[in-house]
This record gives structure tokens, sequence and C-alpha cells, in this order.
């Protein structure tokens, strides 16, 4: 099933104005990509994607007033198709009256905006990709640590929404809980959210639901954020060998993402949220570009060179 956006929903998240047709805003959006339609008005419809937003601007708009009436009220009129969710015009600007007759005929809404061209494109794409993107849920816990997000996985029962539970006692700020609605916002940044129904809640067993923002204040919540990191937790095996130094490399590719993950063994008496805060904290360190394991490794190099040369100097001294 094709996913959409209605155009109402467009004008409530996008600052648009509607110009006219309040009754069919209904109409669905079903592509994030937006159409100029400087072309069409030359009178070119080979390759006129119907289906999406029309922007109008100041370049076209000064265009049209240049046409005879009644060529333009032609290619108005075959730019209103039946899959054409809405015309947009920017920049506080008068629509065309050949445009305004062929959307009523139409039943095509036109929206307006007093922002540049440049502005409302960029709004209304970010909008729609978020709206539009392939998403994935995952089962986890995901938490905003440090500025940081940070996906917590493991088994069911391992321990995930009272260590997050203890990550917003101490002043971090949950997402969502038992299930992580992820999707790809660009090449690099993969955004998590929580389903609607679970937005603010923490299951917590011999509790029950709780809700967070109701006990922690608003400051304890977020409705997304990126996620930079996956922690797994894992059940301590004492025949399992686990990370000392931090030389593995570990990711998880989320759709086309590649997002680090680290492996937690976990055992009574061990804080996790402690753990997990810093983790965040030795990742960012390592994303400025300090690495506590090289610093380990150069004072450790240079220790085996005093030593090396206090060792020579003492066979020197015996030879003597």
């Amino acid at each position: 099933m094709t996913k959409s956006v209605s155009v109402k929903e467009l004008v409530d998240n996008t600052h648009l104005n509607v110009f006219w047709g309040k009754e069919y805003l209904d109409r669905p959006i079903t592509t994030s990509d937006i159409s100029r339609p400087g072309l069409e008005l030359t009178g070119y419809f080979d390759y006129y994607p119907s289906e999406r937003i029309q922007l109008l601007g100041i370049t076209e708009t000064s265009f049209a007033k240049h046409l005879p009436e009644k060529e333009l009220t032609a290619d108005m009129t075959k730019m209103c198709q039946p899959d054409t969710p809405a015309f947009v015009i920017s920049t506080d600007i008068e629509p065309p009256i050949e445009l305004v007759k062929a959307c009523k005929n139409a039943h095509i809404p036109i929206l307006e905006s007093k922002l540049n061209t440049s502005r409302v494109l960029s709004n209304m794409t970010d909008f729609l990709e978020a709206k539009l993107a392939p998403r994935k849920s995952i089962h986890g816990v995901l938490v905003e640590v440090y500025g940081l997000g940070v996906l917590i996985t493991g088994d069911s029962g391992i321990g995930k929404s009272e260590t997050a539970l203890e990550l917003v006692k101490r002043g971090h700020r949950l997402i969502a809980d038992d299930r992580v609605e992820v999707y790809q916002q660009d090449e690099q940044a993969l955004i998590g959210t929580a389903p609607k129904i679970l937005s603010h809640l923490l299951e917590i067993r011999g509790i029950g639901i709780i809700d967070v923002m109701t006990l922690f204040g608003a400051g304890a919540v977020r409705s997304e954020t990126k996620v930079d990191l996956i922690v797994h937790l894992d059940i301590w095996n004492k025949d399992t060998k686990y990370d000392r130094l931090g030389t593995e490399k570990d990711s998880v590719q989320i759709f086309d993402v590649d997002v680090k993950k680290i492996n937690i063994p976990v055992k009574p008496g061990r804080n996790l949220a402690i753990i997990i805060e810093t983790a965040a904290m030795n990742f960012r360190a390592n994303s400025m570009g300090y690495n506590a394991l090289d610093v380990f490794d150069n004072q450790l190099n240079t220790l085996i060179k005093d030593n090396g040369s206090r060792d020579t100097k003492e066979l020197k001294k015996g030879d003597n």
C-alpha cells in the first residue's frame, strides 16, 4: 500500500495558508518530490510530474504574466490533473487568475506562503520525506543521553526499560519504549520516534505502564531523535570473551546507514545507566577525534621504550 499524507497535514506542519479550496484538503500526497512547473508554462507536458505538489515562485508567476490569456488558461488547465495534490504560491504572490479558475474546476486547493520559494521548498520537502520515508520497527528503548540518541536493545526482560527509567531520573530524555520506529532522514542520519500509541509511556514490570511526561515533566521526553549509537545488553556469560580495550568495531546497518554498536554484559551489581552514560560520552569523544585506546597505546610504547633504554644502560654498566 502506497503511503500518503493529506494536503491538510502539509498545511498544518509547514506554515502554509489556504488561498482557496479548504474543502479539498483531504487530497493525498504520495511523493516528497516537489515540482516547479517552468517548462509546462511553455506548453511542454511530455514529462509533467502531475502527482507532485506544484510550486510557483517569482520566476514562474512573472513568466506567466507575459503569456497570452488563452495560452496560459490552456497550460493551467493541463496542470490540474486528477492526481495533482495542490498548488503552492510562495513569496506572498497573488495567484494568476487563470490558475484559480483551473483549480476551482478541478477541485485542487491553492496554498500560499509569505516565505521565499527556497524556504517553502525546503520546509515541504523535509516534512514530506519524514512522513513518507520507509519505516522499520525495532524492539528496544530509545533515549537521548547528553544529546546523543542511544538505542538500547536486548532480550525481553533484560532490563532495558528499567535502565531507561534510571537515565530519565538522571536528567536524560525518553523517546520510545518497547517499539522504536526508525526512518532514514538522509545518507548519514537515522531518526527514531515512538508509535503514537506508546508516546511518553514506559512499561516497568511490577508497576505497570507509567507516563514519563506526567511523572517527570515535559523536559524528560522528546518526540524524536537521531539514532547515533546502539547499546545491546547481553546476559553475562563467563565463557564469553568481552571487549575490554575498545578494539572491537561492531556496527548495524539500518536501511543505508551503519550505526555503531557496543555490547554490554549484564549481571547483578552493574549500574547500566552509568555505563550507558559513559558509553555516550566516549562515543562523542571518539567522534571529536579523541580515543583513549590510542592514548593507552602511546603510553605503553613510551614505557616499553624507556624500560628498554634503562635495561640497555644497565647492561653496559655491567659490561664495564
